[in-house]
């Protein structure tokens, strides 16, 4: 339960519109991998698979946080995968601020490309910002954002991804959900995740297969900045 001192700095903040920087979770965010069970976290931007090539400010952990409201919706969706043999594997929720400000360095150094062939292949880096891949602001930073696809439990007990035509964080139009450009195996694929995701309650983002916020998100206009840790 979110105490009462929390939940004033949620209406505070709600209100202002603001970035806060705090030194850990508030009440009302929750660890996902150990909240849900049987969930697969893969939490890449504190490694360095990710667009950047290394771990991303504010990531110390390879863990995910979202704001308990969603987890508890994405628990629906976990649990309806899970009756077929299947699992969610989320690779980012709670994205902190710094984070977001460390993509926005990133993008404005043109002599970093390293990565352009895995993530952008067909994009100019400085159109990142104008396509709508990257942005000063994230929805992520609200804390009921996540990025995420699914995959097959094994019977040894390791997942395999399913196929959706694109990696995840791949900048272009295939990873638009209703892209033309992938099988008819990688649609249905894309289109059990959206409405997986719908039925739980999330909208999606109809840039990226894998981008969903809950619909009825608890801290809308309040941009978190606590490190994951």
């Amino acid at each position: 339960m979110r105490t009462l001192a929390n939940l004033v700095m949620g209406v505070a903040m709600a209100l202002a519109g603001c970035v806060t920087a705090l030194a850990a979770p508030p009440d009302g965010f929750v660890d996902l991998e150990a909240y849900i069970p049987g969930i697969v976290v893969e939490a890449r931007y504190a490694g360095n698979h990710n667009f950047v090539g290394q771990p991303i400010d504010g990531y110390e952990a390879p863990k995910v946080f979202l704001s308990v409201e969603a987890a508890n919706a994405l628990k629906t969706a976990q649990h309806r995968l899970a009756a077929q043999g299947m699992t969610l594997k989320v690779f980012d929720g709670y994205r902190p601020q710094r984070a977001v400000d460390h993509f926005m360095r990133w993008v404005s150094d043109a002599n970093d490309t390293k990565n352009k062939a895995a993530y952008y292949p067909d994009v100019a880096k400085h159109r990142l910002v104008r396509e709508g891949y990257i942005a000063e602001k994230s929805g992520h930073s609200r804390g009921s954002t996540l990025d995420l696809t699914i995959a097959h439990i094994m019977p040894d007990g390791s997942v395999q991804e399913l196929d959706m035509g694109s990696p995840w964080d791949f900048f272009g139009p295939i990873s638009h959900p209703s892209s033309k450009a992938v099988s008819d195996d990688a649609r249905a694929n894309r289109m059990l995740l959206r409405m997986s995701m719908l039925a739980a309650g999330f909208k999606p983002y109809e840039a990226e297969w894998w981008h969903f916020t809950l619909t009825r998100e608890p801290y809308p206009n309040t941009y978190f900045d606590f490190p994951v840790e």
